[in-house]
């Protein structure tokens, strides 16, 4: 089996259980009425989700990812169950257990799972898989497809293109950063996105703008190689701010909390969260002050999707693509930043975004989908 080098990228089962209480004794019918009769609808479907080695409470895309699992129990009455990943090597092994446990659905979260996904829906026919952020590819990297397996997919290089430009528009220096965990394509979509907005801005003001961390036309830059270590995530981010860096994207999942932490120690550096809005995550609760944005992936969104689809009997390979026009990537609030990121700016991010949206102003990443 290849290892994972590159990612880009419910058949209708309804049981009607009715349940009415007993009535009450013949004694006591004229002092309580008999409880009203009541239906509970339950589906006879099992959604699952095997998480990366970041966990269900990265505040990121795995718990992104989870809250759309959770949301479908809720809203369409599965039963789900997961399997949370605490290092690489137990993915297999946490797909095989779902397999085990009769999940009608596996859905991995993030590229890292591309072989066990792969080897899941190869071994398991009769079971639909879908993953988060990779499409599949055989041993030469060459894409392939499975009628029961799905990619799930977001061209985030659109909402990191904004971010790009608030970016350089806010900064102070005039020199901004990023920095990914690995350089998959689901991690350098974001700083293609980031650099090219950064570009933008400096192209409408007449203004120089340095990024610091990636070069989008050599496809190469800062990495940590990992997706879990905030404490190089914070030494990363020291060495940009020492650098004048005043804005900083970290592409790393939950190790943006080592950038958070580098940032609340010197004077005026904002960071950009990625996947959800880092602002509303308990984790974040303490550096909300430090968020300028996010650029999200609305993971959660296209996980209850996939499942409704599949409980209907409307599963398909054919890939979801999260886009600003189909709401499946966005620029996140600014939160505390409203009143202080001038209107001037905001109109004009709002104005890129409809241009975006209307195919007048095309985006471009190698890793797009």
């Amino acid at each position: 089996m290849k290892t994972v080098m590159r990612a880009a990228v419910l058949a209708t089962a309804t049981a009607l259980v009715l349940a009415a209480c007993a009535a009450a004794p013949e004694e006591e019918a004229e002092e309580t009425s008999a409880p009203e009769e009541t239906t509970e609808e339950t589906v006879e479907y099992t959604a699952c989700m095997v998480s990366d080695e970041g966990g269900f409470d990265d505040a990121s895309f795995n718990q992104s990812g989870y809250e759309g699992l959770e949301r479908a129990e809720s809203e369409l009455g599965v039963t789900i169950k997961s399997a949370e990943s605490s290092d690489p090597g137990q993915y297999t092994a946490n797909v095989d257990s779902m397999v085990q446990e009769g999940c009608d659905l596996i859905i991995g979260v993030g590229f890292a799972l591309e072989d066990a996904i792969q080897a899941g829906a190869e071994a398991n026919p009769d079971i639909n898989f879908a993953l988060i952020d990779s499409s599949f590819s055989d041993a030469d990297f060459a894409p392939v497809t499975y009628d029961n397996a799905k990619p799930i997919l977001f061209n985030t290089h659109e909402a990191a293109f904004l971010a790009g430009y608030l970016a350089a528009g806010t900064s102070v220096s005039k020199t901004i950063a990023t920095y990914g965990g690995m350089p998959f394509p689901s991690v350098t979509i974001f700083m293609d996105g980031f650099y090219d907005g950064a570009m933008k801005w400096a192209e409408d003001n007449g203004t120089a703008v340095n990024v610091l961390g990636w070069d989008k036309a050599a496809q190469n830059g800062s990495m940590i190689g990992n997706f879990s270590d905030t404490e190089a995530g914070r030494t990363t981010t020291e060495q940009f701010i020492a650098s004048g860096a005043d804005v900083i994207l970290p592409v790393a999942g939950p190790v943006g909390a080592g950038s958070l932490n580098a940032a609340s120690q010197a004077e005026g550096v904002s960071v950009i969260w990625v996947d959800s809005d880092g602002f509303l995550q308990a984790a974040n609760a303490d550096y909300t002050s430090l968020l300028l944005t996010s650029v999200m992936k609305l993971i959660g969104n296209s996980v209850f999707d996939t499942i409704a689809a599949a409980v209907d009997g409307g599963f398909s390979s054919e890939p979801y693509v999260g886009t600003l026009e189909n709401g499946g990537v966005d620029l996140a609030p600014l939160h505390d930043f409203e009143a202080t990121v001038p209107a001037e700016l905001q109109a004009t991010i709002a104005d890129l975004k409809a241009q975006i949206i209307a195919g007048d102003l095309v985006v471009e990443s190698p890793s797009q989908n």
